[in-house]
């Protein structure tokens, strides 16, 4: 049993700055890639920012410069540094882990959701 618990949704003004974290807990043996994910209402989810054990990172072009994944591997966690906030990133934030088991599977685990409110 895996269990993702996120933190740091809020309300924000235009132009200022949020810090979202995840941190996972339960039956890990190694976490693969780390995400988020937002989607804002009446749109399908979007992928916004990835990493991967190693480090590499990936962004939506819509983040790019502004958003910045980060993991710490020795907490399970990944936190996004959302600088530059626009109104458009209004959205509920998901974080999603690949994690391998301790019996050898693999299997996608997901967050609660936290909002992220950008008030203009």
């Amino acid at each position: 049993q895996v269990q993702l618990v996120e933190s740091g949704g809020g309300l924000v003004q235009a132009g200022g700055s949020l810090r979202l974290s995840c941190a996972a807990s339960g039956n890990i043996f190694s976490i693969y890639a780390m995400a988020w994910h937002r989607q804002a209402p009446g749109k399908q989810r979007e992928l916004v920012a990835t990493i991967t054990s190693t480090g590499s990172t990936n962004y939506a072009d819509s983040v790019k410069g502004r958003f910045t994944i980060s993991r710490d591997n020795a907490k399970n966690t990944v936190d996004l540094q959302m600088n530059s906030l626009k109104p458009e990133d209004t959205a509920v934030y998901y974080c999603n882990f690949l994690i391998r088991s301790s019996r050898g599977s693999v299997a996608d685990y997901w967050g609660q959701g936290t909002q992220v409110t950008v008030s203009s």
